[in-house]
């Protein structure tokens, strides 16, 4: 059974901010591991898809788990060299879907308050009540329009697109082809930006790598300090 988590991730890549505004972001990641102790093995990163082998993007985050490799104790072959590991990336979005935000409206109730010594509403007047029956009476005293949200019990009803993303890694001992690594980051944003995405899905990929096997954990990638 997998188990959840979170864990907070200062974030060494540099993160887009949405909106013009920094913020966290949030990613699942699942792994499951026989890798073993980091000894300088060396890897080899390459695309799942290989119509983007060779690419400018493509290559962008390769050179960007490269570094995380190295980081936590593995070498990149160097060119022609044989790799111990062979490490498989692939990334992509969603085209989204559609969500509904509901919020209550605020201003002047559409119903007044009744006329009464106060004018409509105010204190004389009359202000509406719902009775356990289910219709409206009106009865003394103070009006105030706040507590009916807006013209009436009307709602701002807005939508916006959200999307997910996702990146999965796999490692294979390039010797005998035997899986020892596969990784899954996946996030829900409303943003379908892959230089935006894939970025902080790396960073939490490698968020506590490798991480135990057959856990599911929530990272926090934090935004950049300000300034």
């Amino acid at each position: 059974m997998s188990i959840s988590r979170t864990i907070l991730a200062a974030a060494a890549l540099p993160l887009l901010a949405l909106g013009g505004c920094a913020s966290s972001f949030s990613a699942n990641v699942s792994r499951f591991q026989q890798l073993p102790a980091p000894q300088g093995q060396t890897f080899h990163v390459q695309a799942d898809d290989p119509r983007l082998s060779g690419g400018l993007e493509f290559s962008q985050y390769a050179n960007l788990i490269s570094a995380q490799l190295t980081r936590v104790g593995y070498r990149q072959a160097a060119e022609g060299e044989r790799a111990d590991l062979t490490v498989s990336v692939g990334y992509g979005v969603d085209k989204g879907r559609e969500r509904i935000r509901s919020t209550p409206t605020t201003g002047f109730g559409r119903w007044g308050g009744g006329w009464g010594w106060g004018g409509w509403g105010g204190w004389g007047g009359y202000r509406p009540v719902i009775t356990r029956h289910g219709r409206i009476a009106y009865v003394p005293g103070f009006y105030d329009p706040f507590m009916w949200g807006g013209w009436g019990w009307d709602n701002d009803v807005t939508s916006y697109t959200v999307y997910t993303s996702q990146l999965n890694m796999k490692i294979d001992r390039s010797a005998d082809g035997k899986r020892v690594f596969e990784g899954k980051a996946q996030a829900i944003s409303r943003s379908n930006d892959l230089p935006y995405l894939v970025p902080n899905l790396v960073e939490a990929m490698f968020t506590g790598f490798p991480g135990n096997s057959g856990e599911t954990v929530k990272i926090t990638v934090a935004p950049p300090p300000k300034g």
